[in-house]
């Protein structure tokens, strides 16, 4: 029986809306209270915006900035972050490249330039409920977790490519789709941030089901017990999953599929 049900969000647990049919999904946390099954959150989004979503579900755990940063509203499971080194590397790379927009993504905040274009910015405020307008992307006075950046989207392989290269030994780049490239430490992945969560709670990955759309749900689909695919996912995640949604994400796939695994 699965002990714990791990959802990514954009494009998941989220509708183009960016919400979620909340009666419906009240009567299915409800059903997984009674079965004494854990609800997770694992996302590259920003720990203090996906919490905005269950203020009505403190016990909620958020597996966030793509597994780096583990936590509820009172524990503090986990917290890594690239060392000094590396993160001096990242931002004079991104820096240096006029085509991108990047975010640092530290544990106090995240940080941008202000000079980023003023939609990108109002854009951001949308995922980064934390953030820190600033003259350049270093942040000597936080740890950063992760790289957020932004290109034109038929660019997105040739910069996979191009941060795949200069990265080399020290961070990964992970799609998340329309031209958004995560930058993750090395290691340091959704899996990853569940199988240190499982370790907490006594659950191993084994008795997860994860629900995922895009690139960074790979592992997490692929380790995890029951993987599930939501019906709008991309066509690699659709491939590795053990289960596909009846309906999209749009349709509230994942609380569709629970409805019936539940009963």
């Amino acid at each position: 029986m699965i002990k714990l049900v791990a959802v990514d969000m954009d494009g998941t647990f989220l509708n183009s809306k960016q919400d979620y049919d909340r009666a419906r999904f009240a009567k299915v946390h409800a059903r997984m209270t009674e079965l004494g099954i854990h609800f997770v959150v694992a996302s590259g989004n920003q720990y203090y915006q996906l919490q905005s979503f269950f203020t009505d579900y403190p016990n909620t755990i958020y597996v966030a900035e793509n597994g780096a940063y583990i936590r509820d509203a009172e524990t503090t499971y986990a917290v890594h972050t690239f060392s000094p080194e590396a993160t001096e590397t990242i931002t004079q790379y991104l820096s240096a490249d006029p085509v991108l927009s990047a975010i640092a993504c530290g544990v106090k905040t995240a940080h941008i330039r202000g000079s980023e274009d003023p939609a990108f910015i109002n854009e951001i405020h949308r995922y980064y409920h934390r953030l820190q307008l600033q003259d350049t992307l270093e942040a000597p006075d936080d740890q950063i977790m992760k790289f957020a950046t932004k290109m034109p989207p038929a660019r997105t392989q040739e910069y996979i490519d191009k941060f795949s290269e200069a990265f080399a030994g020290i961070a990964v780049p992970t799609s998340s789709g329309h031209g958004d490239i995560d930058i993750i430490q090395q290691g340091r992945h959704k899996a990853a941030g569940l199988a240190e969560l499982g370790e907490a709670l006594n659950i191993p990955l084994s008795e997860m089901a994860a629900f995922g759309d895009g690139g960074n749900d790979l592992e997490m689909i692929r380790e995890c017990g029951l993987g599930v695919a939501m019906k709008n996912a991309d066509p690699e995640v659709l491939a590795a999953a053990d289960a596909v949604t009846p309906v999209d994400n749009d349709a509230s796939g994942v609380c569709a599929f629970l409805e019936d695994y539940l009963k």
